[in-house]
């Protein structure tokens, strides 16, 4: 073999070896990346049952139950962004801060059923904190228009939203 038949062959291997390294590191990030959805976002991509994914809304009002379901503190509510609702499942305790009517994220999977499971369920902290991924849904939704002035009450978006929907 000539000298620039193994410099060739030397380059191959490592051309080689660093496309290997590199598709496996891509690999792992994309197995670990979690994307943030509002119910209006899974409703219109359909993400695939068991992909995890941060859930962002408000806890619609009315929707909260608790029952101890295996001797676990279990949870059902539903979060909305106005325009569509996701039923949610969470096993354990609350945050102290959980309300309806107040800006949540919930970090879990969809289910077959078109529902929701937290593994995690995050509670906004005082009156003027919005998760920013879930002020962004908001906007997108078209219920709150910063320029307009600060957020109305969460409390006061389903009222809103139905008065809406029934003229």
């Amino acid at each position: 073999m000539t000298r620039k038949n193994r410099r060739l062959v030397a380059l191959l291997a490592c051309m080689t070896g660093l496309g290997t390294a590199s598709a496996l590191t891509l690999n792992a990030f994309s197995d670990n990346l979690v994307f943030f959805m509002s119910p209006g976002d899974i409703a219109s991509t359909d993400p695939s049952p068991g992909r995890t994914i941060r859930l962002g809304g408000l806890v619609l009002a009315g929707s909260l139950h608790t029952a101890p379901e295996d001797g676990e503190p279990t949870a059902h509510f539903a979060v909305t962004d106005g325009a569509h609702v996701i039923p949610v499942t969470y096993r354990g305790i609350l945050p102290d801060l959980f309300r309806e009517g107040q800006g949540v994220v919930a970090l879990g999977t969809i289910q077959p059923d078109r529902s929701f499971r937290a593994q995690e369920v995050l509670a906004k902290h005082d009156e003027t904190y919005m998760p920013r991924d879930v002020a962004d849904a908001l906007k997108r939704s078209g219920h709150w228009n910063p320029a307009k002035g600060s957020a109305p009450p969460a409390s006061t978006w389903q009222a809103a939203i139905a008065s809406a929907k029934g003229s």
